[in-house]
């Protein structure tokens, strides 16, 4: 990764992610970021996304692993995952500047047809990776942010830069991590549909019986796969998007606690709120005050 190349991409970011930057709509799968310091854990579930740093240091939580990147390197997530991602390393001279795209299957899947190239190198991994940043891959996020001080280039030149984008990826040390979010018979595919299920029926008592059903899987490979791609069980991951459930909606609701608890699938309000406070470390009440006197502390990215 050359120096000139990490420097163009820092002035590209800054010029269209900074505060007086029109907004980024040209490209719709690029995701640009800057934090002028250090940022509190912020509770989101991330959809597949390959996210690199330009400057400063990312951490990103899941279950009990940690995953922290840096300037130079990237990261890929290759299942919707529930996370607690932070700025570690930012100040107003050398804020964090932060690009990513959102992997999406049908393009991987095109790509992977049209290369003819092997479907499946080696085993299972988990949906989540960080890897340095190659030369190849840096300058072809470059050609494609570059692109943003052109909009007429947009609609001739994005689909095939972005498409470059992804054969680096398919190509590189995440490149069986990339390839299965493609193949819809893989096992990063399978999970991803109980995943799926999951996010759109959280508040529901699920059996892991019906979900493995979902995945085409048997209960004992669903759990061994959940686990191996999450780093959850599928019900420590429904916890977890109950309680981020929850906590948005106490934050633009008046719903009081209880009713909030109910809504997302809790019967007993004491047990709501000890896994809340488990979870955020506040009771539901307090954290609620707390969030109101300072929205920024909670994000819906």
């Amino acid at each position: 990764m050359t120096a000139t190349s990490l420097d163009e991409l820092r002035g590209l970011i800054r010029r269209h992610a900074g505060p007086d930057a029109r907004p980024l709509r040209l490209i719709p799968s690029l995701i640009l970021g800057i934090e002028s310091g250090p940022t509190l854990p912020c509770q989101i579930v991330v959809e597949p996304v390959f996210s690199l740093i330009a400057q400063g240091a990312k951490r990103v939580e899941v279950g009990k692993q940690t995953f922290e990147y840096r300037e130079g390197q990237f990261l890929v997530v290759s299942v919707d995952l529930p996370v607690d991602a932070y700025v570690v390393e930012a100040t107003p001279e050398l804020p964090y500047l932060g690009c990513g795209m959102t992997l999406r299957p049908d393009a991987i899947a095109s790509l992977l047809l049209e290369s003819g190239g092997p479907r499946m190198i080696g085993g299972d991994r988990p949906g989540i990776a960080t890897s340095d940043l190659s030369n190849d891959l840096i300058d072809s996020i470059v050609r494609l942010l570059r692109l943003l001080d052109q909009p007429s280039d947009v609609p001739i030149l994005a689909a095939a830069l972005e498409r470059e984008v992804l054969w680096r990826l398919i190509n590189g040390p995440q490149g069986l991590m990339v390839r299965q979010i493609g193949l819809a018979d893989s096992r990063m595919s399978q999970i991803g549909r109980s995943i799926r299920w999951l996010r759109g029926h959280f508040a529901e008592t699920v059996r892991i019986e019906d979900l493995a059903e979902i995945a085409g899987m048997s209960v004992t490979s669903l759990h061994r796969h959940f686990r191996l791609v999450t780093s959850l069980s599928p019900i420590q991951y429904q916890k977890q998007l109950r309680l981020q459930a929850a906590r948005a909606r106490l934050l633009v609701t008046q719903d009081d606690v209880s009713t909030v608890g109910f809504a997302v699938g809790y019967e007993s309000p004491s047990q709501f709120s000890r896994e809340y406070r488990r979870m955020f470390g506040k009771p539901p009440g307090q954290d609620c005050a707390d969030l109101r006197g300072n929205p920024s502390r909670i994000s819906t990215d």
